[in-house]
C-alpha cells in the first residue's frame, strides 16, 4: 500500500460538502466599513501618534502618506490575488497556492500567531480604556480586566449571532468614530486658524531626517494594520472579484486622508511643538479637550466605540483565516466546523478569543513571578503585544509579495504584467522590510529586545512542523486554496 493510500480519507482530500460560510450576506459598503472598523482610526490614532510625533516630530503626517504608499503595495498584492482567486483563506491560500502545502500551513501558523497575538493587545485595551474612561470621570478604579471580560464576551456573541449583524454594528462603531474625528480636526483647524502652517508637511521638520522618517514608519504603517480585513470575508461578500480589490483600496485611501488630516489638527493644536506633542499621553484628546471640553467627552467615547468595533471586526476577519485553514485541513478539523443556523465560524471564534486570552494570562503571571506587578496595566500590555504580533504579520505580508509573480506565472501566465504583478510586489518586499529592520535592530529596551528571537523561533517551529504535517499528508498541497468564494 503507498504511503498516500495509508493516510486517512479525510486527511487526503476536503471533504466533499465542506463547511461554508453565509454565502452573499455582505455588500461592498459592509466590508469596506467593517475593514475601516478593523484599521480602527480613532483606536490607532489615539494610542499610536505620540509614538509616531515622538519619533519622526511634528512632520508625522509625511510620515503617514509614505505608510499609506506602502500599504497601497499591499494591497496590490492581496487584490491581484482576489481578483482571480477569491478565497476566505487570504493569504494563507495565496502562498500556498503558489509554493506548495508545507508553505500554507507555515503561513497559517504565522497568520494565527501573529493575529491572536495582535489581537489580545484589542482584548485588553478594551478594558483598559473603559477603565481610564471611568477613572477620569468619575474617579471609580475597576480593575480593567473586569471590563475586558465583559466586553470581549458580549463581543463574541455578537459575532456568532450573524456576520451581517456583528459587521454592521461595527460599521456603526466606525461611522460614530470618524464623524468625531472630523468634527474634532476641523474644529482644531478653524480655532488655530490665524497660524495655520505646511510645516508639518516639511521634510526639513522631520527629526534627525531620513532616520528620523524611518524610525516613525513602523508606527505608520501599524496605523493601518487590519487593511486587509475584507479579503476574509470573501466568502461571503457579492461578487468578491470586484468587491474585494474595491474594499482594499477604497479603506487604505480614506483611512489615509484621515490620518493626514488628524494629525495635521493635532500639530497644529500644539503649535507645531515636537517636545510637547512627543510628551503627551493622547495629545488628539488634548486637542479635543482644548477646543472644547464636551468634544473632549465625544473623543473619549469615540476610541471607546473604535476599540469595540476593532475587537468585533477583528476577530470576524482573522477568526475566518483559521477556519478555512481548519476546514482544508491545514489545522485541526474542528477550527473549520460552522454553526448550523447562524452559518458562522463558531469554534474558530472562541478558539480565537480563548488563546489571546491564555496569552494575557501567561503575561500578567510572569509580571508577577517577576516582582514588577506595577507595570500590568493595560496600555504596558497593549503596545508590548501588538509590537510582537506585528512582526509576524509583517513576515506574512512579506510572503504573500513574494508569491504574487510565481502565482501569475504558474498558473496565469497569459496574465501576468510587468508592473502590477512584479515590480508592485516587489516594492511592497522592499517597503516592508524597513519596518521589520527597525523592529528588530540590536539595542532596543526590554522587552522589545527579544521579541524578533522570539519571532524567529515562531517561524522555525512553524516550518519544521508543516514539513512534518506535508509529508505524513501527501494530498495537503492540493487542498490549499480548493475552495473558492463564489464557487
Amino acid at each position: 500500500m503507498s504511503e498516500a493510500a495509508s493516510v486517512p480519507f479525510t486527511e487526503t482530500k476536503a471533504p466533499e460538502s465542506p463547511e461554508r460560510l453565509h454565502r452573499g450576506a455582505l455588500r461592498l459598503v459592509d466590508i469596506s466599513a467593517s475593514t475601516m472598523a478593523n484599521i480602527g482610526p480613532a483606536y490607532s490614532f489615539f494610542f499610536g501618534a505620540g509614538f509616531l510625533f515622538l519619533t519622526a516630530g511634528v512632520a508625522a503626517p509625511l510620515t503617514i502618506i509614505v505608510a499609506a504608499i506602502a500599504i497601497a503595495l499591499l494591497g496590490n498584492t492581496l487584490s491581484q490575488f482576489s481578483r482571480v482567486h477569491p478565497s476566505t483563506g487570504g493569504f494563507i491560500s495565496y502562498v500556498g497556492k503558489t509554493f506548495g502545502g508545507t508553505s500554507a500551513v507555515t503561513t497559517a501558523l504565522l497568520c494565527g500567531a501573529g493575529y491572536i497575538i495582535a489581537i489580545s493587545s484589542v482584548l485588553a485595551i478594551c478594558g483598559g480604556y473603559l477603565s481610564i474612561l471611568l477613572n477620569y470621570y468619575f474617579g471609580w478604579n475597576v480593575p480593567w480586566g473586569i471590563f475586558s471580560v465583559i466586553l470581549t464576551a458580549g463581543a463574541i456573541v455578537m459575532m456568532v449571532r450573524g456576520v451581517a449583524v456583528s459587521t454592521k454594528l461595527a460599521g456603526l462603531f466606525f461611522g460614530f468614530e470618524m464623524l468625531v474625528l472630523i468634527v474634532v480636526s476641523v474644529a482644531a483647524l478653524i480655532k488655530n486658524g490665524g497660524h495655520l502652517s505646511a510645516v508639518p508637511f516639511e521634510p526639513s521638520h522631520i527629526t534627525n531626517g531620513f532616520s528620523g522618517l524611518a524610525a516613525g514608519f513602523p508606527l505608520a504603517v501599524y496605523l493601518f494594520i487590519g487593511w486587509e480585513n475584507s479579503a476574509a470575508l470573501a466568502e461571503e461578500t457579492g461578487n468578491p472579484r470586484r468587491n474585494v480589490p474595491r474594499a482594499v483600496f477604497l479603506s487604505v485611501a480614506m483611512m489615509a486622508i484621515g490620518y493626514v488630516l488628524f494629525a495635521y489638527a493635532t500639530a497644529t493644536g500644539f503649535k507645531y511643538s515636537a517636545t510637547a506633542l512627543g510628551g503627551a499621553a493622547i495629545p488628539f484628546i488634548s486637542v479635543s479637550h482644548d477646543v472644547a471640553s464636551w468634544l473632549g467627552f465625544f473623543a473619549y467615547i469615540a476610541g471607546m466605540t473604535s476599540t469595540l468595533g476593532v475587537l468585533i471586526s477583528a476577530v470576524n476577519s482573522q477568526a475566518r483565516l483559521i477556519f478555512n485553514a481548519g476546514r482544508e485541513g491545514l489545522l485541526p478539523r474542528w477550527l473549520g466546523k460552522v454553526h448550523p443556523v447562524r452559518k458562522t465560524p463558531v469554534n474558530a471564534i472562541f478558539a480565537f478569543v480563548a488563546i489571546a486570552a491564555v496569552i494575557i494570562a501567561v503575561w500578567a503571571i510572569g509580571h508577577l513571578a517577576g516582582g514588577d506587578g506595577g507595570s500590568m496595566n493595560a496600555l504596558n500590555f497593549f503596545v508590548e503585544s501588538s509590537t510582537m504580533g506585528t512582526i509576524l504579520v509583517l513576515v506574512v505580508y512579506f510572503l504573500s509579495n513574494l508569491a504574487l509573480p510565481f502565482y501569475y506565472r504558474k498558473y496565469r501566465p497569459a496574465e501576468l504584467r510587468l508592473v502590477k504583478h512584479v515590480i508592485l510586489p516587489v516594492l511592497g518586499l522592499i517597503a516592508i522590510g524597513v519596518p521589520v529592520y527597525y523592529l528588530c535592530k540590536p539595542g532596543q529596551p526590554s522587552p522589545y529586545n527579544w521579541f524578533p528571537y522570539a519571532a524567529l523561533a515562531v517561524i522555525v517551529v512553524s516550518v519544521i512542523y508543516a514539513a512534518i504535517l506535508s509529508r505524513r499528508d501527501p494530498g495537503l498541497g492540493d487542498r490549499v486554496g480548493s475552495i473558492i468564494a463564489d464557487d
